[in-house]
């Protein structure tokens, strides 16, 4: 299963994000530090150019530390990157946010203007959340949900800072199909575009082979089920979550495990590592050379056979 979701209003946010660039010193690109590959959208690249940018691994109080340090590394192997994780329990990691922006912009003589940032990331990352902190007060509209943020607005912060926020919003296609899941997982996808019972699965393979022991732990299973459908099984019976019959409900067990990863509940957890997402963009690009190869050989049958049949 494909899952994708790409509502008007993103397709809009972009276009207005690309008629602002030009005005921008350095972009602030928020990241969920529990996916920071995933919830990187493959647009701001082509969007940024040149202009330096801080990318700020979010919840890393969630994200599993030795994990968030390579990815630290490897984002800053890029030139104009700096990467840092930060915890929004944390107010003082967010306000030290501000003197890097001047960092980033040695030769800038901010007595006659301060810089200017724009804060960029994918819906439900955080972004509302670090405004409001940066601020000192409450100017952006926060919710657990994606897509809250529907407009940009421009605030000048205590030091001279003006920054611009931006909705959140995807990108068209989600490749690899992987990159769709792990953000239906962590919240960045509307609850309409997705089953619990499909994703939770996907996680629940996952979490057996990297984190089992945490998982497990937490619903005081003692043996390591065999595979992802068992170790949802083994929740429901847990929990409760049993359909006539005495089946597990897989969705309702599917909804608790992806909820309680959500909340943290079975420690830091990371759901993806450089290593990891090399080779399924390597094996997606294959995937999609090996049906645009079948496509056109259909096509060229299909015109074969029309030609033939107008002789």
């Amino acid at each position: 299963m494909s899952i994708n979701w790409f509502p008007g209003h993103m397709h809009k946010a972009r276009k207005e994000i690309a008629e602002v660039m030009p005005q921008v010193d350095v972009i602030i690109e928020m990241l969920d530090a529990r996916i920071p590959f995933s919830s990187e959208n493959p647009l701001v690249p082509e969007l940024r150019g040149d202009t330096p940018c801080i990318k700020v691994l979010n919840k890393a109080d969630l994200a599993d530390p030795a994990v968030t340090a390579i990815w630290q590394a490897h984002f800053e192997q890029e030139a104009g990157v700096k990467a840092i994780p930060i915890s929004q329990q944390d107010p003082a990691q967010i306000r030290a946010l501000l003197d890097l922006c001047t960092t980033l912009l040695p030769d800038r003589n901010f007595d006659v203007r301060g810089p200017r940032a724009m804060i960029m990331g994918i819906p439900n990352v955080g972004k509302s959340t670090l405004i409001n902190t940066l601020a000192g007060r409450v100017i952006a509209k926060t919710g657990n949900e994606a897509g809250v943020t529907k407009s940009q607005q421009r605030i000048k912060l205590d030091n001279g800072v003006i920054l611009t926020d931006t909705p959140g919003f995807l990108w068209p296609k989600l490749s690899p199909a992987s990159c769709g899941y792990r953000l239906a997982i962590t919240g960045a996808i509307k609850e309409t575009a997705f089953d619990y019972g499909d994703i939770a699965l996907f996680a629940a393979e996952y979490l057996l082979e990297h984190y089992a022991d945490q998982v497990l732990n937490r619903y005081q299973i003692k043996e390591k089920p065999e595979n992802d459908l068992a170790l949802l099984d083994a929740i429901g019976a847990k929990r409760g979550c049993m359909a006539k019959g005495g089946v597990v409900d897989v969705t309702k067990a599917g909804a608790i495990l992806i909820n309680e990863l959500r909340a943290g509940l079975f420690g830091p957890i990371t759901l993806e590592t450089p290593e990891m997402v090399t080779a399924e963009v390597t094996n997606a690009k294959l995937e999609e050379a090996r049906k645009a190869k079948e496509k056109a050989e259909r096509d060229k049958e299909r015109a074969r056979r029309t030609k033939k049949n107008r002789r």
